[in-house]
């Protein structure tokens, strides 16, 4: 895989995750207050109540085959694995009554939970 992605039409089935703007504003505030070179994870586990879960993570290393997507000055890793959960899939970060919290709108999910942090395929 390539370094960065150009992060094409996300309606795409196969394109890779895109970074929305606020999301990218929001990681860039959460990664001033890490060490320098620190990076977000964005990654698919199993779990939850719908089957599988997002996970988001600080971290300062990356793996060979993860998949950097560069928004706005500030890095989003995802791993091989997690890439296939996601592929086409929105990464966002709302601020609502509810509160704040990053968003996945995920074309490949077929139903989810209702705080949207699992999904089921």
């Amino acid at each position: 895989m390539s370094d960065t992605s150009t992060l094409p039409d996300a309606n795409q089935a196969d394109a890779p995750p895109l970074v929305t703007e606020r999301a990218a504003r929001r990681v860039a505030q959460i990664l001033a207050k890490e060490p320098a070179g620190a990076l977000l994870r964005v990654a698919v586990n199993g779990g939850g109540c719908s089957g599988f879960q997002y996970a988001f993570d600080i971290v300062r290393e990356r793996a060979d085959d993860d998949l950097l997507i560069e928004k706005d000055g500030v890095g989003v890793l995802v791993d091989p694995v997690s890439l296939d959960f996601l592929k086409g899939a929105r990464i966002d970060f709302v601020d609502d009554l509810i509160g704040q919290s990053f968003k996945i709108d995920n074309p490949n999910a077929t139903s989810s939970c209702g705080c949207g942090t699992s999904f089921s395929l």
